[in-house]
């Protein structure tokens, strides 16, 4: 039967409603309270049916807030329509005792890792998440210490925790070598408050422009300038103190990439890396090397 009906019916009763569900002649009948719904229903061997390859199955457990992280940290950054089916998805690879996600729309890159119990010399498995998946899986995952067993087959993989059991295929092709899109050297870096920089932002981006959306950075010593402009001629300046005595960088970015990133954030500190107005810039957390998020610049 149509589960969003359903769901929509459910939703809209209130709380504290009684919900009896009776099947009669392949019609089901909804009740509570007064109400009446009958609703179609569509034949029980016709709903497919996904299970496990009967292969040798990998298998890890970790904690479901582990994993919830993982995904919370790059899953913000992965395509929605893009025709390159392979970026509207994560990355998910087990490489020894690591366990990384990365995700990316081509425009901007976040990638994030955790430690996994294992054999650090178990094969290098790499695997790429349907967006559906990583979505649901973020519904549906707790913020506790219980455990989520994940098995993987060659083209699908299954997470099991609590009482649900969710089978995913998996995406059909070749994830970009991210590493090659981290930048291994930066000439210049600022560490900011992000906190202060989020503010900043939002309060900028009410007057960038609809479409673009970008913002102009202006680095100096001592300060960064947040600007924004649209088509009405209106304008936004913020400027944040900053402990910084390298070059001047004036460089523009999409400011719903940075919002993305700080929104997604709990630190209290992040580290912004340049090199120039047309390289891409590296913010990462000081002290943690497990999440690093590579932005491409645009131009204003």
């Amino acid at each position: 039967m149509g589960a969003r009906k359903l769901q929509d019916i459910l939703r809209s009763l209130p709380d504290s409603a009684e919900v009896s569900l009776i099947l009669d002649d392949k019609r089901l009948q909804v009740r509570a309270g007064k109400s009446r719904f009958s609703l179609q229903t569509l034949p029980a061997e016709d709903f497919p049916r996904m299970s496990l390859s009967d292969v040798e199955l990998r298998t890890f457990s970790v904690t479901q807030k582990q994993f919830r992280h993982l995904l919370a940290q790059t899953q913000f950054s992965m395509a929605a329509q893009d025709v390159r089916y392979y970026l509207n998805g994560l990355l998910l690879l087990v490489d020894g005792t690591e366990l990384k996600a990365v995700a990316t729309d081509g425009h901007r890159l976040a990638y994030a890792s955790m430690p996994l119990e294992g054999d650090a010399t178990s094969p290098r498995q790499e695997l790429i998440l349907p967006r559906k998946t990583v979505l649901e899986l973020s519904r549906l995952l707790s913020d506790s210490e219980e455990p989520l067993l994940i098995e993987l087959a060659p083209n699908q993989i299954r997470f099991q925790f609590g009482s649900v059991s969710l089978v995913s295929k998996l995406i059909d092709g070749k994830f970009p070598d991210y590493e090659r899109v981290i930048p291994a050297t930066l000439k210049n870096v600022v560490l900011l408050n992000r906190a202060a920089l989020l503010q900043s932002m939002v309060r900028a981006a009410i007057l960038t422009n609809e479409k673009f959306r970008g913002v102009r950075l202006v680095l100096t010593a001592g300060s960064m300038k947040i600007m924004a402009a649209n088509a009405e001629q209106e304008e936004a300046q913020e400027e944040i103190e900053v402990n910084y005595n390298g070059d001047a960088v004036d460089v523009g970015f999409n400011v719903g990439y940075l919002l993305d990133v700080l929104n997604n954030s709990s630190v209290e500190s992040v580290e912004w890396g340049f090199n120039d107005a047309n390289s891409s810039a590296l913010l990462t957390i000081p002290g943690n090397e497990r999440f690093k998020y590579v932005v491409m610049p645009m131009r204003i």
